[in-house]
């Protein structure tokens, strides 16, 4: 999933953006409110992190003209303004959460999860080809009886994959969706991790899953293409 962080100290947008990474997300940041409110209508966002205090435009102006314009990713207001009536503020103005700074990156990590579950209705969706099983809300993934360990990072590329399963997926695909926009999609990493799937999806398992189709992509099914 794609998040985008609007923040102007570079500090705290860094470590979000790091933080967030690690545990799979895709994410874009912003240094001021004329970017933030740009990125957030000419991309597709999952999620946005919006920091109040902002050059150029204010936060809870990129907010408004955000929604005017028909934007309806949920956001994260992530503030140091902590009266009552600045998170009533926030929250009439067409923000879904408000996390006051300084804040646990836990903390945060949950309330992104959260908003992430109530906009995509994952907390009890699960993605299923074959044995093979995603449970959205406890990220348990299991093929047959063995549970699989998966980083965020071979979690997200699977959830892909299943979201898509049957269908070609390509190497660009696969760059927009699980890495970063900018992400070489002709690295061999996307190979890389792929193999790390392949030893823990189908090793030992009768009926391969994942597929190669060379020059093209690859694909998830029970059967070859």
């Amino acid at each position: 999933m794609r998040l985008l962080v609007v923040e102007d100290d570079k500090r705290v947008s860094s470590f979000v953006r790091r933080s967030l990474a690690a545990e799979g997300f895709i994410v874009d940041v912003a240094q001021d409110g004329r970017e933030g409110f740009h990125l957030a209508l000419d991309q597709s966002y999952d999620l946005i992190v919006l920091d109040v205090l902002l050059p150029h435009l204010d936060g809870l102006e990129v907010l408004a003209e955000i929604r005017r314009h028909g934007c309806q990713a949920p956001v994260l207001i992530l503030s140091a303004r902590d009266a009552v009536q600045d998170r009533i503020r926030g929250l009439n103005t067409g923000a879904d959460d408000y996390l006051v700074k300084p804040f646990e990156f836990e903390e945060l990590t949950a309330r992104v999860r959260a908003l992430l579950r109530r906009s995509t209705q994952v907390d009890d969706e699960v993605l299923q080809i074959a044995d093979l099983h995603m449970d959205g809300a406890t990220r348990k993934v299991t093929r047959g009886d063995r549970r699989l360990d998966l980083t965020p990072r071979e979690y997200a590329l699977l959830e892909y994959l299943l979201r898509n399963k049957g269908n070609v997926v390509t190497r660009t695909m696969i760059a927009e969706h699980v890495w970063d926009q900018h992400f070489d999609s002709f690295s061999n990493v996307i190979d890389v991790y792929i193999r790390y799937l392949r030893r823990k999806v189908d090793a030992d398992a009768p009926v391969k899953l994942i597929h190669t189709l060379r020059g093209i992509g690859y694909v998830l099914a029970e059967t070859f293409p």
